[in-house]
């Protein structure tokens, strides 16, 4: 397999009112906007959007209304509610413990946005968005860090895109004790995994439509949940191994960025987009690529850009 680039870009957007988040999120509307499903793009989707938005999240509906404006985009709302979205379906591992998160995130390149970001919608929370204001990780100003897995079952059903899902526990939860709790009540959309990590504790659970939130064995993820893995799916996702290994190794940056746990398959969207290592109580992240690494930290957050390297070393 060839290496391939990708520019990864820091962008501090503040509370969302003044321009910078929609000069960035409207250079990416052309790609943005397709993620919409096509219910959500009836009167009726877009309406029932809005109301379970406003019935799960009413912390957040000013937040909304307020970026809504700033996109100004026909469909811009539903969009940004995460209620209408396309499923989407992705590899990933990450484990918890010891006041740390480390996760990578396994995607394909040109599907994916790679920025990160510095808000301050209700509170300071630093992460690695996407689609507008969700997080595929990230953490607050709290000591809260949290990542998600897809859980690596093909159903689907009404309710929110994991992403927006984990900017609110960020911006509402201090705790992991709390943001479990709020899980609890939030549909998803799809079957997926939360690591959640305080200076306290770590946790995975498994949450879906078609499940009640169950809390893993360990804080540990890779794709799959509480249902054995069929021999097909294990030979093209390697979750089981995956599982296995970052048990083994712990919270070891190097670890993930070697095999099995570093993947290569690009093409089939599996492969490993960044490293996400987060120090929640020290504020501090630092993105890892092989050969590469990008701290950011509330302390010192520095927007800009790096294009980097992904796939093989040797």
């Amino acid at each position: 397999m060839n290496r391939q680039q990708m520019t990864f870009r820091a962008v501090d957007v503040g509370d969302g009112g003044d321009g910078r988040w929609a000069s960035h999120t409207q250079g990416l509307w052309s790609a943005a906007e397709g993620w919409t499903s096509e219910e959500g793009r009836t009167p009726e989707g877009a309406k029932r959007a809005r109301k379970l938005f406003e019935e799960h999240m009413p912390e957040l509906v000013p937040v909304l209304d307020r970026l809504t404006r700033q996109l100004d985009r026909p469909g811009g709302e539903t969009f940004l509610t995460h209620a209408a979205l396309r499923p989407f379906f992705s590899g990933c591992t990450q484990i918890g413990g010891k006041g740390a998160l480390l996760r990578n995130y396994d995607f394909s390149p040109a599907e994916c946005e790679g920025t990160i970001v510095s808000s301050h919608f209700l509170r300071p929370v630093i992460g690695m968005q996407e689609a507008g204001w969700g997080l595929l990780d990230g953490m607050n100003d709290a000591g809260l860090a949290v990542s998600l897995t897809f859980g690596g079952r093909f159903v689907h059903g009404p309710g929110f895109a994991i992403l927006i899902v984990l900017r609110y526990l960020l911006e509402t939860c201090d705790t992991v004790e709390e943001a479990v709790g709020r899980l609890r009540t939030i549909p998803i959309g799809i079957p997926q995994n939360v690591t959640l990590v305080d200076p306290d504790r770590a946790v995975t659970v498994f949450v879906g439509p078609d499940i009640p939130l169950t809390e893993a064995p360990d804080a540990c993820a890779a794709n799959h949940q509480h249902l054995p893995v069929p021999d097909e799916q294990e030979h093209f996702s390697r979750t089981q191994e995956r599982l296995e290994t970052v048990r083994a190794t712990g919270t070891d940056v190097a670890a993930m960025l070697k095999p099995p746990l570093y993947q290569y398959a690009y093409d089939e969207g599996l492969g490993t987009i960044h490293t996400a290592h987060y120090r929640p109580s020290e504020g501090r992240v630092t993105y890892h690529w092989p050969g590469e690494s990008w701290e950011q930290s509330f302390a010192g957050f520095a927007p800009g850009s790096r294009t980097v390297l992904l796939g093989r070393t040797d």
